[in-house]
């Protein structure tokens, strides 16, 4: 229950972040004081999932350093194998009796880029420079395609579209937080 949403700006070359402020349970809704979206060194997270989730990758998460590595090379090997060996430490990582590993929904920025990391530690990245996740993602998508031809600045369309997940998703609730990366 939730909504982070993430943007690329083409014209400056940051991505930029947003989360709401709710920690539901079934039909219980509590606006937590801790955010979902943080920074880590040049990186940007927005979580959704458990606050667990998100604070073991806000204080534990050891980052390896990308160095020369394409990037989408990077967050599909060392960034993932980091994030499920962070998991597995804090006790967070679900295991299968088949194998199957499972872990939570996340963005993460990193200059211009946007990547969706699923449950199941594979990597996206959307073509359209945007995404979101989280119980009022569907909402969030629609806002953001009906606002591409509009002027605004990424933030306000982020605003727009966590605003619009909060109309229709019962499980998204304000404050919002927003973070960018840096300019190129």
């Amino acid at each position: 229950m939730t909504c982070i949403v993430g943007y690329v700006n083409k014209i400056t070359g940051e991505t930029v972040i947003g989360a709401d402020s709710a920690g539901a349970l079934d039909w219980d809704i509590v606006v937590r004081k801790d955010t979902k979206i943080f920074r880590k060194g040049e990186f940007i997270f927005g979580c959704t999932s458990s606050f667990r989730m998100i604070q073991l990758l806000r204080f534990s998460l050891q980052m390896p350093p990308v160095n020369e590595k394409d990037i989408f090379e990077y967050m599909c090997t060392d960034f993932v194998d980091s994030v499920r060996a962070c998991f597995t430490t804090g006790g967070y990582l679900q295991k299968f009796k088949d194998g199957d590993e499972k872990g939570g929904d996340f963005l993460v920025g990193y200059k211009n880029r946007l990547f969706n990391v699923a449950c199941d530690f594979q990597v996206g990245e959307a073509i359209v420079g945007y995404d979101a996740v989280g119980s009022g993602a569907r909402y969030a998508l629609g806002a953001l395609h009906s606002l591409e031809d509009q002027l605004l600045t990424v933030e306000e369309r982020v605003k727009q579209a966590l605003l619009t997940a909060t109309y229709f998703s019962g499980g998204v609730r304000p404050p919002y937080t927003i973070l960018k990366t840096p300019e190129l």
